[in-house]
């Protein structure tokens, strides 16, 4: 499949609804620790705004959630993997993003045949405390030549100005969080990103 090379990544479906008009078609919504209630309904505002703009949205971690409210795509964790049903999701059509740190992780993400794989840290990130170290621009180029034609997401750090190192070393597509959400003009800076990755 082909991915859009720019994936924000929002933790709320009012960053989705502020930020996917602009030209955003392919985005994440990655909440954590909200009520099953909660969760639906942000899902649901979020589809609302990408099918209006013709974006895709990928759910992270809530694959029943995503399989329920007619979702199309979902990331999963290495942690989310191990209570994931993954012949289910396959069986309702959906298709699967995973996120790999070591040859280990990136050996049983193949065998799930993934729609894309994704490396990181690539960069220190204040997103979230991980075990795992910066990877690397020169992980892409090793990871890259491992998954052959299986999409490769950088991830981790990024921002416009690393985002073309990351696609010289093999990236096709990479993914921002924190250097849109924590900017003081969020639209500015997509529509940065949007240049930079067109």
């Amino acid at each position: 499949m082909n991915l859009d090379r720019f994936y924000p990544i929002f933790d709320s479906a009012a960053w989705i609804e502020r930020l996917v008009p602009l030209g955003i078609k392919l985005v994440q919504l990655r909440i954590k620790d909200q009520s099953e209630g909660a969760l639906r309904r942000e899902i649901r505002r979020a589809k609302l705004a990408c099918d209006d703009h013709n974006c895709t949205l990928v759910i992270n971690d809530y694959w029943r959630l995503a399989i329920e409210e007619n979702c199309s795509f979902i990331h999963l964790g290495q942690e989310d993997l191990d209570q994931a049903d993954v012949i289910q999701i396959r069986s309702e059509g959906l298709k699967l993003g995973l996120s790999t740190h070591d040859k280990a992780e990136l050996a049983r993400a193949l065998a799930c045949q993934p729609d894309y794989l994704a490396l990181g840290p690539i960069y220190p990130t204040i997103l979230k405390k991980m075990k795992w170290h910066e990877q690397g621009v020169e992980k892409l180029t090793t990871w890259k030549a491992m998954v052959g034609d299986t999409p490769l997401v950088a991830i981790g750090g990024m921002s416009v100005e690393r985002a073309r190192g990351a696609f010289e070393a093999g990236a096709d597509c990479v993914a921002a969080v924190t250097d849109i959400t924590l900017n003081p003009d969020p639209e500015a800076r997509v529509r940065a990103w949007l240049a930079a990755t067109r």
